[in-house]
């Protein structure tokens, strides 16, 4: 062996600290790229978990918005999209004393329709008799003054017979007149959400149109406000 590879040889043998070095450095490095694989699917696949929940959310979203657009969510209580100007809708229904009531029956008249929730109830009650102290007035107006509800007949007699009502009540125990007027619809009370009646009165024209509309009535004071409208229409 010459002099020169005997010194090369001397200064990288196998055991050296250099050797060593180099040797832990590259185990380093191996060990770095494995860690480095094995994080990266975790983060993709994090990543598409998160991406396909977001895709599942917003077509759950979608289904929901278009069920409750569908016929069958509106009618399950949505109020239906009457408008003043638009032609009155077309009821045919049972009112106190055994008569049938018809839109018809008031063509080339203003009709006043009250909507309440129940017969007897200390709101209702209110309401009713405001109209009935008001009754001359509207008949002076070329008015005529309905209430409707979902109580059946006998409840609307006892109702009309205890505070000697001089309105006819309508029975609309379908709620298909409450549907068709956008008197039917989502309440809530202590919490809890429920199908019911929304007190709602509307002013019908002469011409068998809607002239105005009044959703979320406060009893106090409504009864006379009809009546301006109506003396102005």
């Amino acid at each position: 062996m010459s002099k020169k590879s005997r010194k090369k040889s001397s200064k990288t043998p196998s055991g050296s600290p250099t050797a060593e070095k180099k040797s832990a450095k590259t185990r380093a490095s191996t060990q770095t790229r494995s860690a480095k694989t094995q994080r990266t699917p975790a983060r993709k696949s994090a990543a598409t978990i998160a991406k396909a929940g977001s895709h599942k959310a917003a077509s759950k979203q979608l289904k929901s918005s278009k069920s409750a657009s569908s016929p069958a969510a509106a009618k399950s209580g949505l109020k239906s999209g009457l408008a003043e100007g638009q032609k009155a809708p077309a009821f045919r229904l049972p009112r106190d004393g055994g008569d049938v009531v018809t839109l018809a029956d008031y063509a080339g008249r203003k009709l006043v329709l009250f909507f309440y929730p129940r017969a007897d109830t200390p709101g209702c009650t209110r309401e009713a008799i405001d109209f009935t102290r008001l009754a001359g007035a509207f008949a002076a107006a070329g008015t005529a003054v309905i209430g409707i509800s979902a109580d059946p007949l006998k409840a609307q007699e006892k109702f009309r017979d205890k505070h000697k009502l001089g309105v006819p009540l309508i029975s609309d125990e379908t709620h298909e007149m409450l549907e068709a007027y956008g008197a039917w619809g989502e309440k809530s009370m202590y919490g809890k959400s429920f199908l019911g009646i929304l007190r709602t009165t509307i002013l019908v024209g002469a011409d068998g149109k809607v002239a105005q509309i009044w959703r979320n009535v406060r009893v106090d004071g409504h009864a006379d406000e009809v009546l301006e409208a109506a003396r102005s229409l």
